[in-house]
Protein backbone atom coordinates (compact mmCIF):
# COMPACT_ATOMS: atom_id res chain seq x y z
CA UNK A 1 0.00 0.00 0.00
CA UNK A 2 0.88 3.28 -1.13
CA UNK A 3 -1.13 6.61 0.27
CA UNK A 4 0.47 9.52 -1.41
CA UNK A 5 -1.60 11.93 0.24
CA UNK A 6 -3.96 13.24 2.64
CA UNK A 7 -7.45 14.44 1.20
CA UNK A 8 -9.67 15.21 3.56
CA UNK A 9 -8.07 17.69 5.58
CA UNK A 10 -9.60 20.94 7.43
CA UNK A 11 -8.11 24.37 8.60
CA UNK A 12 -8.17 27.10 11.34
CA UNK A 13 -11.07 28.42 9.10
CA UNK A 14 -13.42 25.53 11.11
CA UNK A 15 -15.09 26.70 13.94
CA UNK A 16 -14.65 23.78 15.68
CA UNK A 17 -11.52 22.80 14.56
CA UNK A 18 -8.25 24.54 15.65
CA UNK A 19 -5.93 27.53 15.40
CA UNK A 20 -3.15 25.53 13.55
CA UNK A 21 -2.35 27.40 10.31
CA UNK A 22 -2.93 26.02 7.01
CA UNK A 23 1.09 25.90 6.69
CA UNK A 24 1.39 23.94 9.61
CA UNK A 25 -0.95 21.12 7.61
CA UNK A 26 1.42 21.50 4.70
CA UNK A 27 4.49 21.09 6.85
CA UNK A 28 3.09 18.18 8.81
CA UNK A 29 2.42 16.53 5.43
CA UNK A 30 5.91 17.14 4.17
CA UNK A 31 7.50 15.36 7.58
CA UNK A 32 5.21 12.45 6.80
CA UNK A 33 6.43 11.83 3.37
CA UNK A 34 3.02 12.80 1.60
CA UNK A 35 3.51 14.11 -2.01
CA UNK A 36 -0.17 15.48 -2.19
CA UNK A 37 -2.28 17.19 0.11
CA UNK A 38 -5.97 18.43 -0.41
CA UNK A 39 -7.45 21.75 1.92
CA UNK A 40 -11.38 20.78 2.48
CA UNK A 41 -12.70 23.38 4.56
CA UNK A 42 -16.74 23.20 5.41
CA UNK A 43 -18.05 25.11 3.12
CA UNK A 44 -20.52 28.60 4.27
CA UNK A 45 -24.03 26.44 5.03
CA UNK A 46 -27.10 28.18 2.88
CA UNK A 47 -27.42 31.82 3.87
CA UNK A 48 -31.50 30.73 5.41
CA UNK A 49 -30.01 27.57 6.56
CA UNK A 50 -30.29 27.63 10.26
CA UNK A 51 -27.06 25.82 12.05
CA UNK A 52 -28.75 22.91 14.06
CA UNK A 53 -25.82 22.08 16.14
CA UNK A 54 -25.79 23.61 19.82
CA UNK A 55 -22.81 25.55 18.73
CA UNK A 56 -23.62 26.96 15.40
CA UNK A 57 -20.10 25.84 14.43
CA UNK A 58 -20.83 23.38 11.80
CA UNK A 59 -19.01 25.22 8.91
CA UNK A 60 -16.83 28.64 7.64
CA UNK A 61 -18.09 31.82 7.91
CA UNK A 62 -18.96 33.06 4.52
CA UNK A 63 -16.64 36.33 4.96
CA UNK A 64 -13.51 33.78 5.29
CA UNK A 65 -14.46 32.42 2.21
CA UNK A 66 -12.04 34.25 -0.27
CA UNK A 67 -9.40 34.36 2.73
CA UNK A 68 -9.95 30.72 2.49
CA UNK A 69 -9.01 30.29 -0.77
CA UNK A 70 -6.29 33.13 -1.46
CA UNK A 71 -3.98 31.58 1.62
CA UNK A 72 -4.22 27.83 0.01
CA UNK A 73 -3.04 29.69 -3.27
CA UNK A 74 -0.22 31.05 -1.56
CA UNK A 75 0.63 27.41 0.09
CA UNK A 76 0.32 26.10 -3.43
CA UNK A 77 2.83 28.30 -4.74
CA UNK A 78 5.03 28.61 -1.95
CA UNK A 79 5.42 24.71 -1.95
CA UNK A 80 4.67 23.68 -5.47
CA UNK A 81 8.27 22.09 -5.93
CA UNK A 82 8.21 19.68 -2.66
CA UNK A 83 3.88 19.16 -2.64
CA UNK A 84 1.03 19.14 -4.87
CA UNK A 85 -1.64 21.36 -2.64
CA UNK A 86 -5.20 21.33 -3.57
CA UNK A 87 -7.75 23.87 -1.90
CA UNK A 88 -11.62 22.61 -1.99
CA UNK A 89 -14.58 22.40 -0.01
CA UNK A 90 -16.40 20.10 1.95
CA UNK A 91 -19.77 20.60 1.03
CA UNK A 92 -23.15 19.77 3.12
CA UNK A 93 -25.69 18.30 1.21
CA UNK A 94 -28.95 19.56 2.75
CA UNK A 95 -32.59 17.91 1.68
CA UNK A 96 -34.32 21.26 0.02
CA UNK A 97 -31.42 23.43 -0.05
CA UNK A 98 -30.04 22.13 -3.49
CA UNK A 99 -30.32 25.08 -5.29
CA UNK A 100 -28.22 27.21 -2.94
CA UNK A 101 -25.46 24.74 -2.69
CA UNK A 102 -25.68 24.64 -6.58
CA UNK A 103 -25.06 28.70 -6.45
CA UNK A 104 -22.20 28.37 -3.93
CA UNK A 105 -20.45 26.47 -6.61
CA UNK A 106 -21.32 28.02 -9.40
CA UNK A 107 -19.71 31.09 -7.72
CA UNK A 108 -16.03 29.14 -6.67
CA UNK A 109 -16.21 26.49 -8.51
CA UNK A 110 -13.55 27.06 -10.67
CA UNK A 111 -11.02 28.93 -7.73
CA UNK A 112 -11.16 25.05 -6.28
CA UNK A 113 -9.40 22.18 -7.27
CA UNK A 114 -11.02 19.04 -5.31
CA UNK A 115 -14.04 18.92 -2.86
CA UNK A 116 -16.24 16.39 -0.83
CA UNK A 117 -19.99 16.14 -0.93
CA UNK A 118 -21.05 15.10 2.26
CA UNK A 119 -23.89 14.49 4.60
CA UNK A 120 -24.17 15.65 8.19
CA UNK A 121 -27.62 17.29 8.25
CA UNK A 122 -30.96 15.30 8.29
CA UNK A 123 -34.81 16.86 8.28
CA UNK A 124 -36.37 15.37 11.13
CA UNK A 125 -39.96 13.98 10.47
CA UNK A 126 -40.89 17.56 12.22
CA UNK A 127 -39.40 19.14 10.09
CA UNK A 128 -36.72 20.46 12.26
CA UNK A 129 -32.71 19.93 10.49
CA UNK A 130 -30.32 18.20 12.68
CA UNK A 131 -26.72 17.40 12.83
CA UNK A 132 -26.26 13.34 13.26
CA UNK A 133 -22.36 13.90 14.44
CA UNK A 134 -21.87 16.64 16.88
CA UNK A 135 -22.34 14.74 19.69
CA UNK A 136 -23.90 11.27 21.76
CA UNK A 137 -26.36 13.56 23.60
CA UNK A 138 -27.27 15.31 20.83
CA UNK A 139 -27.58 11.96 18.29
CA UNK A 140 -29.85 10.41 21.43
CA UNK A 141 -32.46 13.21 20.75
CA UNK A 142 -32.18 12.77 17.50
CA UNK A 143 -33.04 8.83 17.72
CA UNK A 144 -36.36 10.35 19.67
CA UNK A 145 -37.49 12.45 17.19
CA UNK A 146 -37.40 9.95 14.59
CA UNK A 147 -38.28 7.59 17.29
CA UNK A 148 -36.03 4.82 16.81
CA UNK A 149 -32.09 4.23 15.97
CA UNK A 150 -32.96 2.52 12.69
CA UNK A 151 -35.29 5.04 11.47
CA UNK A 152 -32.01 7.23 11.95
CA UNK A 153 -30.15 5.20 9.52
CA UNK A 154 -32.64 4.57 7.16
CA UNK A 155 -32.83 8.19 6.76
CA UNK A 156 -29.25 9.19 6.55
CA UNK A 157 -28.88 6.45 3.67
CA UNK A 158 -31.73 7.84 1.84
CA UNK A 159 -30.29 11.53 2.41
CA UNK A 160 -27.23 9.87 1.05
CA UNK A 161 -28.77 8.03 -1.76
CA UNK A 162 -30.58 11.37 -2.34
CA UNK A 163 -26.32 13.86 -2.63
CA UNK A 164 -24.83 11.38 -4.85
CA UNK A 165 -28.08 11.73 -7.82
CA UNK A 166 -28.14 14.77 -7.03
CA UNK A 167 -28.02 17.92 -9.63
CA UNK A 168 -25.82 20.62 -8.55
CA UNK A 169 -24.38 21.45 -11.36
CA UNK A 170 -20.86 21.25 -13.37
CA UNK A 171 -19.05 21.90 -9.86
CA UNK A 172 -20.85 19.02 -7.56
CA UNK A 173 -18.15 17.38 -5.94
CA UNK A 174 -16.37 14.30 -7.23
CA UNK A 175 -16.38 12.43 -4.23
CA UNK A 176 -19.02 11.49 -1.54
CA UNK A 177 -17.91 12.09 2.30
CA UNK A 178 -17.40 9.20 5.25
CA UNK A 179 -20.58 7.39 4.01
CA UNK A 180 -21.13 5.26 7.03
CA UNK A 181 -20.90 8.45 9.29
CA UNK A 182 -24.13 8.12 10.94
CA UNK A 183 -22.33 5.05 12.71
CA UNK A 184 -20.04 7.36 14.83
CA UNK A 185 -21.83 6.39 17.85
CA UNK A 186 -22.59 3.18 17.04
CA UNK A 187 -21.08 1.25 20.26
CA UNK A 188 -24.16 3.59 22.15
CA UNK A 189 -26.65 3.22 19.44
CA UNK A 190 -26.79 0.18 17.56
CA UNK A 191 -29.41 -0.48 14.86
CA UNK A 192 -31.67 -3.76 14.67
CA UNK A 193 -31.01 -4.13 11.10
CA UNK A 194 -28.02 -4.45 9.29
CA UNK A 195 -27.44 -1.75 6.72
CA UNK A 196 -24.78 -2.90 4.72
CA UNK A 197 -26.87 -4.00 1.51
CA UNK A 198 -28.18 -0.21 1.42
CA UNK A 199 -24.84 0.65 1.83
CA UNK A 200 -23.27 -1.71 -1.12
CA UNK A 201 -26.51 -0.13 -3.03
CA UNK A 202 -25.36 3.21 -2.68
CA UNK A 203 -21.80 2.29 -3.80
CA UNK A 204 -23.11 0.73 -6.91
CA UNK A 205 -24.74 4.31 -7.10
CA UNK A 206 -21.32 6.09 -6.39
CA UNK A 207 -19.61 4.00 -9.41
CA UNK A 208 -22.87 4.54 -11.64
CA UNK A 209 -22.21 8.38 -11.36
CA UNK A 210 -18.97 8.14 -11.64
CA UNK A 211 -17.92 9.62 -8.42
CA UNK A 212 -14.95 8.40 -6.21
CA UNK A 213 -15.24 7.88 -2.19
CA UNK A 214 -13.83 9.37 0.82
CA UNK A 215 -11.90 6.93 2.58
CA UNK A 216 -11.99 8.58 5.75
CA UNK A 217 -9.85 6.97 9.34
CA UNK A 218 -10.89 9.58 11.64
CA UNK A 219 -13.85 7.05 12.93
CA UNK A 220 -10.95 4.89 13.92
CA UNK A 221 -10.52 7.38 16.92
CA UNK A 222 -14.01 8.36 17.75
CA UNK A 223 -14.96 6.69 21.18
CA UNK A 224 -17.87 5.14 19.99
CA UNK A 225 -16.61 4.07 16.57
CA UNK A 226 -13.91 2.48 16.47
CA UNK A 227 -13.42 1.80 12.33
CA UNK A 228 -12.64 4.19 9.40
CA UNK A 229 -15.51 5.37 7.11
CA UNK A 230 -16.18 3.03 5.81
CA UNK A 231 -15.59 -0.24 7.35
CA UNK A 232 -13.06 -2.72 5.88
CA UNK A 233 -15.27 -4.91 4.32
CA UNK A 234 -17.07 -2.34 2.68
CA UNK A 235 -13.59 -0.18 1.22
CA UNK A 236 -12.71 -3.91 -0.64
CA UNK A 237 -16.49 -3.63 -1.87
CA UNK A 238 -16.21 -0.47 -3.03
CA UNK A 239 -12.62 -1.64 -4.57
CA UNK A 240 -14.28 -4.48 -5.95
CA UNK A 241 -16.40 -2.30 -7.91
CA UNK A 242 -14.07 -0.25 -9.45
CA UNK A 243 -14.62 3.27 -7.55
CA UNK A 244 -11.73 5.32 -7.08
CA UNK A 245 -11.15 5.38 -3.23
CA UNK A 246 -9.24 8.76 -1.71
CA UNK A 247 -7.98 8.68 1.26
CA UNK A 248 -8.54 11.43 4.03
CA UNK A 249 -7.85 11.93 7.46
CA UNK A 250 -10.39 14.38 8.34
CA UNK A 251 -7.58 15.73 10.70
CA UNK A 252 -9.32 19.48 11.97
CA UNK A 253 -5.25 19.87 13.70
CA UNK A 254 -2.14 19.57 12.18
CA UNK A 255 -0.92 16.86 13.86
CA UNK A 256 -3.21 14.71 12.61
CA UNK A 257 -2.39 14.38 9.14
CA UNK A 258 -2.40 10.83 7.88
CA UNK A 259 -3.77 9.84 10.87
CA UNK A 260 -4.68 5.90 10.79
CA UNK A 261 -3.03 5.27 7.55
CA UNK A 262 -1.50 2.17 8.62
CA UNK A 263 -5.27 0.90 9.58
CA UNK A 264 -6.23 0.61 6.29
CA UNK A 265 -6.23 -2.52 3.86
CA UNK A 266 -2.71 -2.75 2.39
CA UNK A 267 -3.67 -4.74 -0.57
CA UNK A 268 -5.49 -2.01 -1.94
CA UNK A 269 -4.47 0.60 -4.30
CA UNK A 270 -5.88 4.13 -3.15
CA UNK A 271 -6.50 7.11 -6.11
CA UNK A 272 -5.63 10.93 -6.55
CA UNK A 273 -8.65 12.86 -6.37
CA UNK A 274 -10.76 12.47 -9.88
CA UNK A 275 -10.17 16.14 -12.25
CA UNK A 276 -12.82 18.11 -13.54
CA UNK A 277 -12.11 18.83 -16.79
CA UNK A 278 -14.51 21.37 -19.26
CA UNK A 279 -15.35 19.71 -22.25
Amino acid sequence: MRINGDFHVHTPYCPHGTDDSMESYVRKALEKGLTNLTFTEHAPLPRRFTDPTPDQDSAMRWSDVTDYIEEGKRLKDKYKNEITIRVGFEVDFISDFEQETKAFLDRYGADIDDSILSVHMLKAPNGEYVCIDFSEDEFNRIITLFGSVDTVYKHYYETVKQAIGADLGFYKPMRIGHITLVEKFSKLFQPQQNYDQQIIELLQLVKKNNLSLDINTAGNYKEYCGTSYPRTPLIHAAHDLGIPLVVGSDSHKSDHIGRGFELLPSEITYSLPLAKTLS
